[in-house]
């Protein structure tokens, strides 16, 4: 579905991404991994059409991404939660959700707001309720929720773990589990290393703007000289 071929991204003179290669067949979860600063965020905001690329190709079902705006991506169905949330904390949780629907599937806004209730039985106690005002692990649950509005494609999750209890943080891999069980492909950018392997089934180790390892979870999940190396456990 997605494939990326030699990203070159950076911000003014400072490269970040260095010639990046990966891909996202359909009805996979890929686990995008690494620490803080190796460009796990930019390599997102470029997928998403926020930041320009320097150099290399995406395509989305065959359709070229380069140079398109974030609102062309998304009207294509590549959906991206943010890290952070990044919801409106003024709005109703409703509204935030609503907003999720506002360049695509706008016309079955009423019936995918019923699935988010239902996916989110939290989210219907709370519709009304300011989005800043719910907890870390509700607020993400509006993010996913928001992005579940268009019909995703593919969902890129950015780090969805971060922040939230050891409690909350195994919920939220739960449902991420129930998503993909659905047949949505889903793209997961963390640093929750562990957790991340057990459920993808494939994926990317970022260093310095490369993908420096790649392979099948369960193989550099269960290596213990890759998991010294690359992944510091």
């Amino acid at each position: 579905m997605l494939e990326v071929r030699g990203l070159r991204a950076g911000y003014g003179a400072v490269e970040v991404l260095r010639g990046i290669d990966l891909q996202v067949k359909a009805g996979e979860i890929i686990a995008v991994l690494g620490s803080n600063g190796v460009g796990k965020t930019t390599l997102n905001k470029v997928l998403s059409g926020v930041l320009p690329l320097s150099a290399g190709e995406v395509t989305f079902e065959g359709r070229r991404l380069n140079g398109l705006s974030p609102a062309d991506i998304v009207e294509a169905g590549l959906i991206h939660v943010p890290e952070g949330r990044k919801i409106f904390p003024n709005m109703s949780v409703r509204e935030n959700l609503e907003l999720g629907s506002y360049r695509r599937a706008r016309p079955r806004r009423a019936a995918n707001l019923e699935r988010v209730f239902t996916t989110f039985p939290r989210l219907r106690e709370r519709m009304t309720q300011a989005a800043g005002t719910l907890s870390g692990g509700e607020q993400q649950m509006v993010a996913i929720g928001r992005g579940m509005m268009a019909e995703p494609k593919l969902l890129i999750l950015d780090e969805p773990s971060l922040g939230l209890s050891p409690l909350l943080v195994e919920e939220m891999f739960a449902l991420i589990q129930r998503l993909n069980a659905g047949g949505l492909p889903i793209m997961l950018v963390e640093q929750n290393v562990v957790q991340s392997l057990e459920m993808a089934s494939r994926a990317y180790i970022i260093e310095n703007g490369l993908v420096t390892l790649e392979g099948a979870a369960a193989d550099i999940r269960s290596d213990p000289e890759l998991k010294r190396a690359y992944l510091g456990l």
